[in-house]
């Protein structure tokens, strides 16, 4: 019975620590982030009340080292009156704060008596600096690897306030942070803290001869309001979110108490979904509750309290996707009507180059359709004149804005129908069509001169704005040309015309009515073939973004709008050209296509 009492005495005991200074070591060395470790002495200094701190960064005596000093309460006093440091230095893992706060003290941030020692991934010697009662200087003096600590008394002219922490030489890695980098980390990392508290952190860069004054970061995109209340029976829950554009920057960061925890709520598990992983929301989500990793104050145990904190999000994260889906709506329409003008635009310009005979379904200035195939009253700057290409008044135009579309000096010439195909012996009539800068028709005081650049054949008038074409009795490849004139400005430009013994008879009948380009919009049917559908009741064009071609085409915007004006030109090719034999309705795509892509932006 006696053996059998020993036995269970020895299978149970309270653990201790073997070497106190191999677990010092481990602790000291668990912060990997210098800045993080910079982060925690700003802390000390807010938690002593401080109203400014000032990092220095700079060199001595051929040492480069880190300073921060503050204006507040310092160091806890002993009963002597004397910066208590024998505590500080003694007590690790043992923080006063953390009694602070059991005694009711608010606004105290430390709570595991070790941020001090991770000035070992900072530097290889701390001295810190604050005086007593008595207007007396005291300075506790450490290094990196020794387990000793020391304190002496420094003689000052007049008695200091407040702290002055001094890490001297840095490491190798830790000199090449400069202040702008400090600032830019202490701006997210305490955020909260440092609008909470109304310090001012300066950081001085003595290498860069800078200062830079650090400001809570401020989100961008638009601050949602109204959202559902996060409440835990644990604690306090603070939500503050924007939405903007989809981004991989964007990001919403955990905080506890005012200093940020993890910059992405993503990087725990449990938030490995949406909203959070949509990418459309900045801000902050602070929990007062949750219980960090001592060590680098970077992770969060997977406690009851984190599995609360996770449950209690749930009503936060549906509100939240139904606004995201919301913006992505708003973002698709947005995309659809730009994607749409471009295109429009680009089809406009290709009509300058192709004959409008030949191409007759663009009734381009009776009305444009919106893409989601509304039509929509015109504007000067959107509704474009068929033979010209550039933009027209329309009759409600007002004097200002006419004023303000007044034509410029001349910028540039096309000759319209740009290229065509004409019959041997037979005529055609060409346009010359001068513009500003800002596309505008320019019809004062412009000079005009038709000449043929290569080829046979003649022109009649050939000084003035239109010209009139006779083709040769021999087949060929023919280039006229018009010069522009202004005053001291002079354009150029040319066209191709193709001089043929046997056009490609038209079978069929073409549309019955010129309903202009039409507008498209989006069916996703992933199981199906089909690219695209032209509904001609609607004048829009059906694009299935469902479709394999389209998912790769959307990896590249430029790449996504070629696509889709390849889909508007094999529509309108199909409709304007109905019975071609398949190698002529080829022949008119890749014609259109090629005049069309030239202009796409």
């Amino acid at each position: 019975m006696a053996r059998n009492r020993t036995e269970d005495k020895a299978a149970s005991g309270r653990l201790k620590i073997g070497d106190d200074w191999n677990a010092i070591t481990i602790i000291a060395l668990s912060q990997e982030n210098p800045l993080k470790a910079i982060a925690e002495f700003v802390e000390n200094s807010i938690d002593a009340r401080a109203r400014n701190i000032t990092i220095t960064r700079g060199r001595e005596s051929g040492e480069s080292y880190l300073m921060v000093t503050d204006d507040g309460a310092g160091v806890p006093r002993d009963g002597d009156g004397n910066p208590d440091f024998r505590y500080v230095a003694t007590h690790v893992c043992d923080s006063v704060k953390r009694r602070l706060k059991l005694d009711g003290a608010r606004g105290i941030q430390g709570e595991f008596g070790i941020g001090l020692l991770s000035f070992w991934t900072v530097g290889e010697e701390l001295a810190m600096r604050c005086a007593g009662a008595d207007g007396s200087t005291y300075e506790m003096h450490m290094r990196k690897g020794r387990p000793e600590y020391r304190v002496t008394r420094r003689h000052t002219l007049v008695p200091e306030i407040g702290t002055r922490l001094k890490i001297r030489p840095l490491l190798p890695g830790v000199r090449r942070l400069s202040g702008e980098k400090i600032q830019w980390y202490l701006a997210s990392e305490l955020r909260e803290r440092i609008r909470q508290s109304g310090v001012t952190v300066k950081v001085i860069d003595r290498a860069a001869r800078k200062e830079y004054l650090v400001e809570p970061r401020q989100f961008t995109g638009q601050l949602l309001h109204n959202l559902p209340v996060a409440v835990s029976p644990h604690g306090d829950v603070y939500v503050e979110l924007y939405i903007g554009d989809a981004g991989a920057e964007n990001a919403v960061g955990l905080y506890r108490s005012g200093t940020r925890i993890l910059k992405s709520l993503t990087e725990l598990d449990s938030f490995q979904r949406p909203p959070w992983t949509e990418g459309f929301l900045q801000g902050i989500v602070d929990v007062s509750f949750l219980q960090l990793t001592p060590a680098t104050r970077t992770g969060v145990i997977q406690d009851a309290a984190l599995e609360s904190f996770v449950e209690i999000l749930k009503p936060l994260e549906s509100e939240l996707i139904r606004i995201i889906e919301e913006q992505k709506r708003a973002e698709e329409e947005r995309i659809s009507t730009g994607t749409l003008r471009s295109i429009q635009r680009a089809f406009r310009e290709a009509m300058l180059a192709l004959p409008p005979e030949e191409y007759d379904w663009f009734d381009l200035h009776s009305q444009r359709p919106s893409a989601r195939g509304r039509p929509e009253t015109g504007t000067a700057d959107e509704v474009a004149d068929p033979v010209t290409g550039a933009e027209r008044e329309t009759e409600n135009d007002s004097p200002q804005r006419q004023f303000f579309e007044f034509a410029g000096p001349l910028f540039s010439v096309r000759i319209a129908p740009g290229a065509c195909t004409l019959a041997v012996n037979t005529t055609r009539d060409f346009r010359a069509v001068a513009r500003d800068r800002s596309r505008h028709a320019v019809t004062e005081n412009v000079v005009y001169s038709w000449r043929i650049v290569e080829g046979g054949g003649r022109i009649d008038e050939s000084a003035g704005e239109f010209a009139h074409y006779h083709a040769p009795e021999e087949p060929g490849l023919v280039r006229i040309g018009v010069s522009a004139t202004q005053g001291d400005v002079v354009c150029d430009a040319e066209a191709l015309i193709t001089v043929t013994d046997s056009l490609i008879p038209e079978t069929g009948e073409r549309a019955a009515t010129r309903q202009g380009l039409p507008g498209y919009t989006f069916e996703h049917v992933p199981g199906q073939t089909w690219r695209s559908r032209y509904d001609a009741e609607k004048n829009l064009i059906a694009v299935n973004n469902g479709h394999r071609d389209f998912i790769f085409a959307s990896r590249n915007r430029m790449l996504k709008l070629r696509y889709i004006a390849r889909l508007f030109a094999k529509e309108m090719v199909l409709r304007n050209f109905p019975g071609l034999p398949a190698p002529q309705i080829l022949e008119r795509l890749i014609e259109l296509s090629l005049h069309t892509e030239e202009h796409l932006r």
